[in-house]
């Protein structure tokens, strides 16, 4: 009889460590105080279909300078290196990369997505690990937007 408490009274002990030692978690709290990197461009930056479908379809090489002209009040251009290129499903979805020059720090990611009907659609964001702010593309009608949003917004750590 004194084994058998001493069995359960043992592995409760266990069960009981382990369970407390899954509560433990490894959250990182996100640094609100992150300098803002495009402060200096507008909330929301047009940018034109055709800007997206020649960095897509130009077979753009790695390591090739490539621009990206932003339209709009304080317009600006992005320009970089391409540092990837990507094609999958017979060319359905095809990637490009891009690091910037002109904002330390930044790279834009640009997807293209054929429908089944042949339209194509494009998502993307320009983004930095270090920086509070980003930009992601957001089509409204049949115009493309740079919308400027916080970091935490679309990056949980």
């Amino acid at each position: 009889m004194k084994r058998l408490k001493l069995t359960c009274f043992t592995i409760s002990l266990i069960l009981l460590t382990l369970v407390s030692q899954a509560q433990k978690t490894l959250h990182r709290e996100p640094d609100v105080n992150k300098p803002k990197l495009f402060t200096n461009l507008p909330e929301r930056i047009a940018i034109q279909v055709s800007e997206l479908e020649k960095l897509i379809t130009n077979n753009t090489a790695t390591g090739k300078d490539v621009a990206v002209d932003m339209k709009g009040k304080g317009s600006a251009t992005f320009a970089g290196k391409v540092v990837a290129t990507a094609s999958k499903y017979g060319d359905t979805i095809r990637s490009i990369v891009i690091r910037s020059t002109s904002f330390q720090g930044a790279t834009f990611s640009l997807s293209a997505i054929t429908q089944p009907d042949g339209k194509v659609t494009y998502t993307g964001r320009i983004m930095s690990f270090k920086h509070g702010d980003v930009y992601e593309l957001e089509q409204s009608g049949e115009e493309y937007f740079l919308v400027r949003k916080n970091f935490y917004d679309l990056i949980n750590e």
